[in-house]
């Protein structure tokens, strides 16, 4: 489980002295933290991996945004912060599709659901997320189903 290589993640950080390291593990296992508590009330409970992965996902977006900010405004000790936030966080997702395999996916799922036009949209969208939610980054996708139903 991916849980579990954070959390030996965070001891041999400890171990080895890595502070920097050791501090943005805390940071994905405190967001793990939230999110477990978030979803107490819940009614059906996600995979353990899934939900790892969407909350992953999510702090690297974030990281992406905040070091394109920081580097507009010149903020460049910032942006490298995160950058090295990002390479941690990056380590425990899994390997993404690539751009090809994402496409040869969308063009199955658009034939298996007849979609022809951008109205299916929403539908292509649906289906890509619920087969490949997390080896997929979805933003990107969206732009490739647009493309691919245009």
């Amino acid at each position: 489980m991916i849980r579990d290589s954070i959390k030996a993640a965070q001891l041999t950080a400890m171990k080895s002295g890595d502070k920097p390291r050791l501090a943005a593990v805390r940071l994905i296992l405190a967001k793990l933290k939230d999110r477990d508590i978030e979803l107490r009330t819940a009614s059906t409970l996600p995979d353990d991996d899934t939900l790892v992965v969407d909350v992953l996902q999510k702090m690297a977006k974030q990281r992406r945004e905040s070091i394109g900010m920081y580097i507009q405004g010149g903020r460049q000790e910032l942006a490298d912060a995160e950058t090295a936030e990002l390479a941690v966080i990056e380590e425990f997702m899994p390997q993404q599709l690539s751009e090809d395999d994402t496409k040869a996916a969308i063009e199955a799922i658009k034939a298996e659901l007849g979609a022809t036009s951008i109205k299916d949209m929403g539908k292509v969208i649906a289906e890509l997320k619920a087969r490949h939610g997390a080896v997929l980054d979805m933003g990107k996708a969206s732009g490739l189903v647009k493309a691919a139903l245009a």
